[in-house]
């Protein structure tokens, strides 16, 4: 619900500006008192009021009507909960409808739905007006399950479900494979070293070749892109790139042939590198972020 005047003319040359608000028969009984003059004008929408100063006027009235119309609101809406109120643990009742939940990504977007409603960074809580509550109880129901499911021993079950699944265990044992910064590559076609590639894993940059055998199983199950004919593949090891490395790297002008693809590595095209950069950057600036925070947290623990 809201009010706006504008500056407007009649059409004919005439000054004057217009007036737009939800209607409600009482608001505009009370605007016609206000402006005998005004005319409802179907080709703008809106209440179109003359003069001069019919801006000044408008705004003036409508800062009166509209602390009314708040106050009304609120005290319509303590009636509807007085009549069917919510009964939840994550609702307490005050000045304002306060509502307090375990942090939910699905709480917060539905509260942001919500007209009035507010974050309160002191308390840690939703504040929403008694106005607004209609618009919280049609949410209410999918705002409490979230909140029920986000509470810290749902969310112990959940993960101790999921770490019985097979896929969690093959997700650590990727993980694993991957904190070991080895790749596979061709005996016969070994990558240069200390140049940004692009491999079935994303960006590397090779600093040697082992030469240690790489197991078919192993290569199979985590590096299933590579493949390397009659060839042996043995292990590089390699890292990812930095920004400024993504951005002095060369881009190839086409796309990388099959038998590229084949052996693991080629050079990659400047799309590639573009988003390869992105990711970087934004990968960089959260390490700085946590390592500032450290920072602070450090000297906040000396100066104690």
């Amino acid at each position: 619900m809201e009010f706006s005047a504008t500056q407007q003319d009649a059409g004919d040359g005439k000054p004057g500006a217009t007036a737009t608000f939800p209607y409600d028969r009482m608001t505009v009984e009370r605007f016609r008192e206000a402006f005998p003059k005004a005319r409802w004008r179907e080709d703008l929408g809106a209440w179109f009021v003359p003069g001069t100063r019919a801006e000044q006027r408008l705004t003036k009235w409508m800062g009166r009507e509209w602390s009314g119309v708040l106050a009304y609101a609120d005290q319509r809406g303590r009636d509807a909960f007085t009549f069917e109120p919510i009964t939840s643990p994550y609702l307490e009742l005050a000045d304002e409808l306060l509502v307090r939940t375990p942090y939910s990504r699905t709480v917060i977007a539905a509260l942001r739905e919500v007209p009035w409603a507010r974050w309160d960074p002191a308390l840690k809580v939703w504040r929403v007006p008694f106005r607004s509550f209609e618009a919280l109880s049609r949410r209410w129901p999918a705002i409490e399950t979230a909140a029920r499911l986000a509470e810290p021993e749902e969310r112990r079950k959940r993960e101790e479900s999921r770490r019985a699944t097979p896929a969690h265990a093959d997700r650590r044992a990727e993980a694993a494979e991957r904190r070991r910064n080895r790749y596979p590559v061709p005996e016969d076609a070994p990558p240069p070293l200390n140049r940004v590639l692009m491999t079935h894993m994303g960006c590397m940059v090779f600093d040697a070749v082992t030469g240690e055998l790489a197991e078919p199983a192993t290569v199979a199950r985590f590096y299933p892109g590579v493949a390397a004919g009659t060839a042996t593949l043995i292990w590089a090891s390699g890292r990812r790139p930095s920004h400024a490395e993504l951005v002095q790297a060369w881009p190839a002008r086409t796309q990388p042939a099959p038998a590229e693809l084949a052996r693991g590595w080629w050079q990659p095209t400047i799309e590639v590198l573009r988003e390869e950069r992105r990711k970087a950057a934004s990968l960089e600036r959260a390490r700085e972020t946590r390592r500032a925070r450290r920072g602070v947290a450090s000297s906040s623990e000396q100066s104690s």
